[in-house]
């Protein structure tokens, strides 16, 4: 595996710290009774937004899941506004009606998270039909979880887009568990990546633990798309450390020595330590950038608090949209 360069590897472990803090934020928000509702923690996950993000640009799309806050994050999308709209604040992303699960920002090319499972594979898909049509080398990518491979969704995209050839990377989150239910009871095949054999299109699969994997790996998927060759299925096996939700307590489900391994395996200690081995970081650089995304995050929520509702005669503003009446 080539080791990207230094400033992409700063880039990573920033965007993995900022990740990490901001969920870490979230939750103490939560449990302190702030934000609108709750939300669900990518914690663990961090490496697999930081790998696939990090080949993409403000035009590129990116259609997220419920647990999205990562991918927002890592395409670009503005920490305090993010924080802003979770706690129902005006200068939130979405001027605090979204919430944790809606959040968006099309001008970062974040087509927004979305709380059906599946949703956004066919928006991604759409998105990257309209990216061949421009033919300005765009791509689309589409996060989801295991359980969402289960979905007609799913079938029905990684379809139309092989037949289309279409610039679509299909980014499967396997952190093991849909809700509740464990991949190996839901999921008739052992890799989720084995599926893309059905379409006719390269299934790949990374280890959602090491951002250098993802990197590598999504590099291909995104540079072929760029390329006209089509989308790429690429299985992720990554894993929450916590519940589905944060009121979920994944202990009913799953045993402790089981989230102990993975947690050993810690995609942020993990990159640490090699960087650190591979002299590419040093410590101090890696400790300062930790530093400054928790001291985002205390800035973020000062921004927030100290922000206004939305105003009651903004209601119905981004709630309709009003098409031109035709002259016919």
């Amino acid at each position: 595996m080539a080791v990207p360069e230094r400033a992409t590897l700063l880039w990573l472990f920033r965007t993995m710290a900022t990740i990490r803090a901001f969920e870490e934020r979230h939750m103490q928000e939560v449990n302190a009774g702030k934000p609108i509702g709750g939300g669900h923690s990518s914690i663990g996950e961090e490496a697999v937004p930081s790998g696939v993000c990090a080949h993409l640009t403000d035009r590129d799309f990116v259609a997220s899941t419920h647990r999205g806050h990562g991918h927002c994050i890592a395409k670009g999308v503005d920490v305090k506004g993010m924080m802003a709209e979770l706690l129902g604040r005006s200068t939130g992303v979405c001027r605090g009606k979204g919430g944790s699960m809606h959040i968006a920002d099309v001008s970062k090319g974040m087509l927004g998270a979305n709380g059906v499972v599946g949703s956004n594979l066919p928006l991604a898909t759409g998105a990257g039909l309209t990216a061949k049509l421009r033919g300005q080398g765009q791509v689309s990518v589409s996060f989801f979880g295991d359980g969402a491979s289960n979905q007609g969704t799913f079938h029905e995209s990684l379809n139309l887009a092989a037949i289309w050839k279409l610039p679509v990377v299909y980014v499967c989150e396997n952190n093991m568990y849909a809700e509740s239910t464990p991949v190996e009871y839901s999921t008739s095949v052992k890799d989720i990546a084995q599926r893309a054999a059905s379409y006719d299109i390269p299934g790949v699969i990374a280890d959602g633990m090491d951002v250098l994997d993802v990197y590598e790996k999504a590099g291909r998927a995104v540079e072929r798309a760029r390329r006209g060759e089509g989308p790429t299925l690429l299985e992720c096996k990554t894993y929450r450390y916590f519940g589905h939700f944060l009121a979920d307590d994944p202990h009913r489900y799953r045993t402790k020595e089981e989230e102990d391994g993975y947690r050993a395996r810690d995609a942020i200690a993990t990159f640490k330590k090699r960087a650190v081995e591979g002299k590419w970081l040093t410590a101090q650089e890696m400790e300062a950038e930790e530093k400054q995304a928790y001291s985002l995050m205390e800035e973020a929520v000062r921004f927030a608090e100290d922000s206004p509702p939305p105003s009651l005669d903004d209601l119905l503003t981004d709630v309709y949209v009003s098409y031109p009446r035709s002259k016919a």
